[in-house]
């Protein structure tokens, strides 16, 4: 059982235009796992909406890999991080072989504080310092810990806005030079969140190459749930009135 895949959606092979590779560890969202909640933020909208069932996720095989990578990393911690750190060794060195720049995306679909997640005595991110680490969070405490540079700085946070997120700490972030992800219906807005500009997310999954005090728009992916996300996509011209 692979912890990492390399370039698995097309998102991410997007990267390689821009001379970068990806690899990204899928976990079992929030409490699908049934041992453990790798999700602790996040919203009934955003469980509705996940793209945990999107795509090849829809498949029975896929989701099983998933839960059981996440049993692995609960119940097998160390064993765990010991197989991350190999492969991640294994990806740099894939990378490097091709001429592209090595990236990683520990939390595809999982909102871990990998930062805090020790092996031998370091973060992941610690022990590779040269490689660029990336995230979405919907943490509002790990956001504040990013904006102020409190971690180290080869891991990158966007933060993931939903219904249940502030609006003026989505304005904060972005005041600080941080970016927010947010989902919408069709077609991005100009602008939003009271005047920031809103860029393409979808063009690339490099989030941390975006220009700073952005809005990362992404446009909704149907998951196999349906198409209740209960406020989670934008509603852009209701949003723009309150504003």
């Amino acid at each position: 059982m692979n912890i990492l895949g390399i370039d698995t959606n097309a998102k991410t092979v997007k990267g390689r235009a821009k001379g970068f590779m990806t690899a990204i560890t899928y976990l079992a969202p929030a409490r699908v796992s049934g041992v453990m909640n790798t999700c602790p933020n996040s919203s009934e909208g955003c469980r509705a909406a996940c793209l945990y069932t999107s795509g090849r996720g829809r498949m029975t095989p896929i989701q099983e890999a998933r839960v059981n990578k996440t049993k692995f990393f609960a119940t097998e911690r160390k064993a765990f991080m010991a197989q991350l750190h190999k492969e991640t060794n294994a990806f740099i060195k894939k990378a490097n072989r091709k001429g592209l720049i090595p990236c990683e995306r520990l939390n595809g679909t999982s909102d871990i504080a990998w930062e805090k997640v020790n092996h031998e005595g370091q973060s992941i991110m610690e022990h590779f310092q040269d490689l660029q680490f990336y995230d979405y969070t919907k943490s509002t405490k790990r956001m504040m810990q990013f904006v102020n540079g409190q971690l180290r700085s080869n891991y990158h946070l966007t933060y993931s806005w939903s219904e249940d997120s502030s609006e003026d700490f989505a304005k904060e972030v972005l005041s600080l030079g941080g970016n927010v992800a947010a989902v919408y219906w069709d077609d991005f807005p100009e602008t939003d969140f009271g005047g920031f500009e809103v860029i393409n997310g979808d063009a690339h999954d490099l989030r941390f190459t975006d220009p700073r005090g952005k809005v990362v728009g992404l446009k909704y992916k149907k998951s196999a749930a349906g198409t209740e996300t209960l406020g989670f996509v934008r509603d852009v011209e209701t949003k723009n009135e309150e504003n």
